[in-house]
Formats: structure tokens, C-alpha cells, sequence
């Protein structure tokens, strides 16, 4: 009896030493392949295991052989095969494949491996005491249903997650965001077998199953670089230009510290509704952290834009208000706009010749045209009977040198100045294009207009047409070089043909 206990005492520590000696070299060489930084957290877990399956060794020696003395070395086998697997696992991932991909492996696939292999861990001691691990899913077609389908949303967001990590539509550190909704925006912090961790602006977690990520629309902020685009919309009055507001919103977002050079960024009328009319401005940030705080200082910037340059912003309200529209007030409105207009046909040289009363009938009938830079108000070879007269801004006049020939521009046109005075007259084609370089406020005198003037006083069409006949030999030719004979009766051949094609084209 006492032979058999001391062989079991020595087969007991033989045994033991060397499952002690193999854990303990594992974690030895985990602690020399670890930095000094993570070897008391990563290395504490299997060397508690290790540490109990020495204390099961203890346990056992004074025990004879028997149940009791197997169920404790079983479970010491079961701590030193945990021990082992972990250490190997840490040994193998955190010290040799970390220090071949220069990171660390993703949250997901490390806790896959490490299950498996705790996995293979238990299967040797199923093993051990004489239990196939393959039978256990074979012995009962029932039972494997049942663990299926209670494992079916687990194992969607596994295998959700194990699709993330190959696609990689996101990686720790991205900022992405579900669907549309604002609130759901925030900074992946962790990737795990079963969900994603997303710290938004309000340091709020959420946890979203990667089943769901795999079902929605995820927005990337991050990706494929840093750079994203902001919007800030505002509204301003209808009576603003939509160029002078979208210049002051381009002007407002200068210099503001997060916001890129390039891409430049851009201004747009978006539309017209009750508050007014809508602009967005467009600019691309790096640091979409600090999105928040730059769209709020674009923002102040545009009031105090706005301000300087005398644009209101729009209230959003609904106010009705109440005028008292009688013929009396709207008679007086048309004086006034017709007065505006009255003055600047009084600089157009070839309509000197008319009467005050009949310069007072044109102004009544003429109308102001508004046109945005590049705009065309006439082009050559198109046919036309208006005359325009700049009021505000400036015109670019450009002629073609035929088909395929190349354009050039040969005048500019300010304030004061008009153009079109040869179709008016004649109906001839536009002998030049002209377009808007600035916004552009002119006064349009149409031949309906012009002909009821000329049919209450036919006295006045030669008048008209020397005025034309001088100033286009002006435009033509320096007057002080033409002071001869020949001058004068060219000039009244020119009088004369002019003349005729007039009261041809007026019916007169």
C-alpha cells in the first residue's frame, strides 16, 4: 500500500513538473517577446491559471488514486491547457505577427482566434476523460437546431463583423454615421465580434450589432481621406443680388482656421421660398471633429458679412402685410420709376432732339431689364428692335471675324452709354454681341414704344436720323479730319439712306 502511494507521489510530481516547467517557459518567452508596458496585464490571466494547476498538483499528491484524485487532475490538465493556450496565444499574436504588421489585429478576429484555440484547449480534455467532441453534435439532430436558432442573431453579427473586417468600410478612429440622422454620427472606438462602439460629439456610446452595420447605409467621413465637405445655409432678402450675396459669403468664410484652400470653396442659390431667397455655401474641412465648431464660426462670420455689406437676413415668420393700394399711390410709383428712366434717356445724344413731352412718353413706355454677369443681352447676327441704355454696371462688346473666325472684344460700356440704336431704327441684325461683365440695370426702348413717339410728330425722324448719321461718323472716323465738302455730302447721302430705311421700317 505504501509502495503504491509513493509511485503515485512520484508519477504525481513527475507529471506535474513538467506541465509546471512547459507553462512556465511559455510565459517566459511571453514576457521577453511583450513590451515592459503590457506584460502584468496581458500575462496575468495565464499565469493565475497556471498558478491553480500547481495548486491542483499539491492537492493531489497525499490522495490515493480514485474519482476524487481524477476529477482534480482533470481539472488541473483543463487550468494548464488554458494557461498554455493563452500564453501561446498571446505570444504568437501580440508578439510576433504585431511586430510583423507594426498593429495590433483587429478587436474581432483576435477574439475569434482566441476562442478557437480555447476551443482545441477543451477538446483535449473532453478528450481526456473519454468524451468525442464530435459526438456531442451528432448525438441529437434536436438539440443542434434548437442551439442553432438560439444563436442566429449571435452568430448574423459574427459573421457581419468577420465582413466588416474584410471590406473594411471603416477602421477604429473613422468617423461614420447611419442613414441621416445627425444624431447617429460619431468615432469608431471598438470593433468586436458582436457589435461597434461609436463615441459621438456628446460622448455618448453607442453599441450598434454589427448585424445592423451590415443592413444600413454607413456614411464614412473619414474615408477615402480626411477631407469632407460642410454646408451652411442662409437666407437673404429678394431685393439683394444673388451675385453680390454669394460674393459676400465667399468673402465671409476667408481665413477661418479649419478650413481648406483647396478644394475652394463655393457659393449657390439654392431657391426662393417664403423667407426669402436661400443660399448654401460649400467648404471642405480636415478635422471633422471640429465640424461643430467651424460651421458655427462660418456662420458668425456671414452675420457680420451680411451686416457690412447692408443684407438683411430674412425673419422666419409669416407676416401679412396690409397696403392700401389706390390709383392715387400707384400713379405715383409709376411717376417715380418713370422719372428714373426719364433721366437716363436724357443722355443718349440721338434722342436730343425730342421734346421734353415726348421724352416723357418713351420714359413712360421703356422698361428696366436686370442681367447677372455673363449673361448676353444681344448677340450678332440675331435680329432685334430694342435700344438698351446702361444705368448701373458694365457691358463687354464682342464681335466674331466670321464663321470659325476667332471673337475679340473691342469696347467696354458703363453707365451713361447704349447700344442697339441701329435696330431700333432700321430693324437691322445685331452688328455685336453684348454681355454683362457686372450685375447690370438697363432701360429698354422698344420700337412699340419709339414708333407712337414718332407718329405723333414725323418732324422728328430727320431730326433722329442726322443725330444717327453724325454719331456714326464719329464712331467711324475723327471729326476733325473730316471738316471737307466731300465729309458733309457723304454725310448726307448716309442722311438720306438712313432716312428712307426709317420711314420704312416705322411705316411712316
Amino acid at each position: 500500500m505504501s509502495s503504491d502511494l509513493s509511485q503515485h507521489v512520484v508519477h504525481t510530481l513527475g507529471t506535474g513538473a513538467i506541465g509546471i516547467g512547459i507553462g512556465a517557459a511559455v510565459l517566459l518567452l511571453c514576457a521577453l517577446a511583450l513590451p515592459r508596458a503590457e506584460r502584468s496585464a496581458t500575462l496575468r490571466t495565464p499565469l493565475v491559471l497556471l498558478g491553480l494547476h500547481v495548486l491542483t498538483v499539491l492537492v493531489r499528491l497525499p490522495l490515493p488514486e480514485g474519482k476524487i484524485e481524477r476529477g482534480i487532475e482533470v481539472l488541473g490538465l483543463c487550468f494548464l491547457l488554458f494557461s498554455l493556450a493563452r500564453a501561446l496565444f498571446v505570444l504568437v499574436v501580440d508578439g510576433v505577427v504585431r511586430a510583423r504588421l507594426s498593429k495590433p489585429l483587429p478587436r474581432i478576429i483576435r477574439d475569434i482566434v482566441q476562442g478557437l484555440v480555447y476551443l482545441g484547449a477543451l477538446a483535449i480534455v473532453l478528450r481526456e476523460v473519454g468524451v468525442e467532441p464530435g459526438s456531442l453534435l451528432t448525438t441529437s439532430a434536436l438539440l443542434t437546431a434548437v442551439i442553432g436558432l438560439s444563436l442566429q442573431e449571435t452568430l448574423g453579427n459574427l459573421f457581419a463583423g468577420l465582413a466588416i473586417q474584410a471590406q473594411r468600410p471603416f477602421e477604429v478612429g473613422d468617423w461614420i454615421g447611419l442613414d441621416a440622422d445627425a444624431r447617429l454620427i460619431g468615432r469608431v472606438i471598438e470593433i468586436n465580434w458582436r457589435a461597434t462602439t461609436v463615441l459621438t460629439l456628446e460622448q455618448v456610446e453607442l453599441i450598434i450589432p454589427n448585424g445592423v452595420l451590415a443592413k444600413t447605409t454607413i456614411r464614412n467621413f473619414t474615408k477615402p481621406t480626411n477631407i469632407a465637405r460642410r454646408t451652411v445655409t442662409v437666407h437673404a432678402p429678394y431685393d439683394a443680388s444673388p451675385r453680390v450675396v454669394e460674393d459676400a459669403l465667399l468673402q465671409a468664410i476667408q481665413e477661418i482656421p479649419g478650413i481648406l484652400s483647396q478644394p475652394p470653396p463655393a457659393a449657390q442659390t439654392r431657391g426662393f421660398n417664403d423667407n426669402g431667397i436661400e443660399y448654401v455655401v460649400n467648404y471642405f474641412i480636415e478635422d471633422f471633429a471640429l465640424r461643430d465648431r467651424i460651421d458655427s464660426t462660418v456662420r458668425h462670420r456671414i452675420w457680420h458679412t451680411f451686416k457690412r455689406a447692408g443684407i438683411t437676413i430674412p425673419y422666419g415668420m409669416r407676416t401679412v402685410h396690409m397696403h392700401a393700394v389706390t390709383a392715387e399711390s400707384r400713379a405715383e410709383e409709376t411717376k417715380q420709376d418713370a422719372g428714373r428712366r426719364m433721366a437716363v434717356l436724357k443722355a443718349v445724344d440721338f434722342l436730343a432732339p425730342l421734346p421734353e413731352p415726348s421724352l416723357e412718353r418713351l420714359a413712360g413706355l421703356s422698361r428696366t431689364r436686370h442681367f447677372m454677369p455673363g449673361e448676353a443681352v444681344i448677340r450678332q447676327g440675331e435680329t432685334g428692335s430694342e435700344l438698351f441704355i446702361v444705368q448701373k454696371g458694365e457691358l463687354a462688346v464682342i464681335v466674331g471675324r466670321g464663321e470659325g473666325g476667332s471673337v475679340a472684344e473691342v469696347a467696354r460700356l458703363g453707365p451713361g452709354q447704349f447700344f442697339g440704336e441701329m435696330s431700333l431704327m432700321t430693324g437691322e441684325k445685331r452688328a455685336a454681341t453684348v454681355k454683362a461683365t457686372t450685375d447690370c440695370e438697363l432701360v429698354e426702348l422698344n420700337k412699340g414704344a419709339f414708333q407712337e413717339v414718332l407718329a405723333a410728330d414725323p418732324r422728328l425722324v430727320e431730326q433722329i436720323t442726322r443725330s444717327l448719321v453724325d454719331r456714326q461718323i464719329a464712331l467711324e472716323e475723327n471729326l476733325s479730319a473730316r471738316a471737307s465738302r466731300s465729309t458733309r455730302a457723304e454725310a448726307e447721302a448716309k442722311s438720306s439712306a438712313l432716312l428712307a430705311k426709317i420711314r420704312q421700317f416705322f411705316q411712316l
